[in-house]
């Protein structure tokens, strides 16, 4: 049996890794500034995250969601903590497209509405109800296509305002940025305008902060730069540094009716275990504040380069425009200078490094990407 193609793939392996590198079968070094996905959080094999899934392991791997589980209890206590919302409920599932799905049903739930909206470059997930608020017609079948969901463009606060005027929507869902699109930011003053048009019409306000989330802006949620509280919040990628988790952070007037929600492997004790290693490896280390402070030196340092166009992003979530094709620098990236990037589209270059990145690190990849750039059209 062969596996079904999902991507192009480079023909490198990486077999073990250890905070930002990874390395192959050979021994090779490669500095990761992808992260997977944006799904390392705390770098590769953390000591702490290693011994947390393995004494698990070893005590209880599994077992369903009819009995008590007091690791659940433990990773909604640290992520209340870490982000300000202790006062929110949470929803464990297995990953972000799942927790917007489920997200999407709350909304519908609460509301009584079938109407999402939605934005241009948006990208939630590829299941069904996820893709339907995605805007890429090319991953959704003819089964996704609905009548439900209306795009509108990211940052037209007018759109949005004449679309919710009718009060016919369940959910406005967002990105805290926009990380397939290419590192698209939802203006600040855009996101506290959309907060009072989705309160002031009963509409639900979701934001996606599955690639955003976790500390990577130098916010926990980057939505929290414009200082708005959501209705529903999901979450995923980083939250487990590589175990499938996921969550929506649900807000404390929204009906808790047993059965309205449920999942088989979400919140198990090893994803709970996994979980809870990568917030305390947060809160020790000001992985939160270190995403910060190294993301603007990187930024700063790559607006030097004058063969990038367009750097933009914040925290440790960074995109950049080339003139040539973004594919073939990150190709020359991987094998001559020995550097996992990521793309978001036929000339942009998307940076996801772990949070605990290094000044001297993201230096490293300016002055590698410099040397390369060199030669480059």
């Amino acid at each position: 049996m062969e596996l079904f193609d999902v991507y192009s793939l480079y023909p490198v392996e990486p077999v073990r890794g250890s905070g930002s590198y990874v390395y192959d079968a050979a021994g090779t070094e490669y500095l990761d500034l992808y992260g997977g996905h944006a799904v390392i959080s705390i770098g590769h094999a953390h000591p702490h995250y290693v011994r947390m899934i393995s004494e698990q392991a070893a005590r209880l791997g599994f077992y369903s969601n009819s009995v008590e589980n007091s690791l659940q209890h433990t990773l909604a206590e640290r992520l209340g903590a870490l982000s300000g919302y202790d006062d929110y409920r949470l929803f464990l599932c297995n990953s972000g497209a799942e927790a917007n799905e489920n997200a999407l049903k709350l909304a519908s739930f609460h509301t009584g509405r079938a109407k999402v909206l939605a934005f241009g470059g948006a990208f939630h997930g590829r299941t069904s109800g996820a893709v339907e608020v995605t805007d890429n017609p090319a991953i959704r079948s003819p089964f996704n296509a609905t009548a439900n969901v209306e795009f509108v463009p990211l940052n037209d606060i007018g759109a949005v305002e004449r679309k919710l005027a009718a009060r016919e929507f369940a959910a406005v869902i967002v990105e805290g940025i926009q990380g397939v699109a290419g590192i698209r930011c939802p203006e600040e003053g855009f996101l506290r305008a959309l907060r009072e048009a989705t309160e002031r019409t009963g509409t639900v306000l979701i934001l996606d902060e599955i690639q955003s989330g976790y500390g990577r802006t130098g916010r926990f949620f980057a939505h929290q730069w414009a200082g708005i509280r959501p209705d529903l919040i999901t979450t995923a990628k980083g939250m487990g540094n590589g175990f499938p988790i996921g969550g929506v952070l649900i807000a404390p007037q929204f009906e808790a009716r047993k059965g309205m929600l449920g999942t088989t492997f979400g919140g198990n004790h090893l994803a709970c275990a996994a979980a809870i290693a990568v917030a305390d490896t947060i809160a020790a280390e000001g992985l939160v504040e270190n995403a910060r402070r190294v993301g603007d030196r990187l930024l700063e340092r790559l607006r030097t380069l004058p063969a990038l166009h367009d750097v933009r992003g914040r925290g440790l979530m960074i995109g950049f425009d080339v003139e040539g094709s973004a594919s073939e620098l990150r190709r020359r990236l991987v094998f001559e200078q020995h550097v996992f990037t990521g793309g978001a589209g036929a000339h942009t270059v998307r940076l996801l490094p772990a949070l605990g990145l290094s000044e001297a690190q993201a230096d490293e990849f300016v002055a590698r990407l410099k040397a390369l750039l060199e030669d480059f059209h």
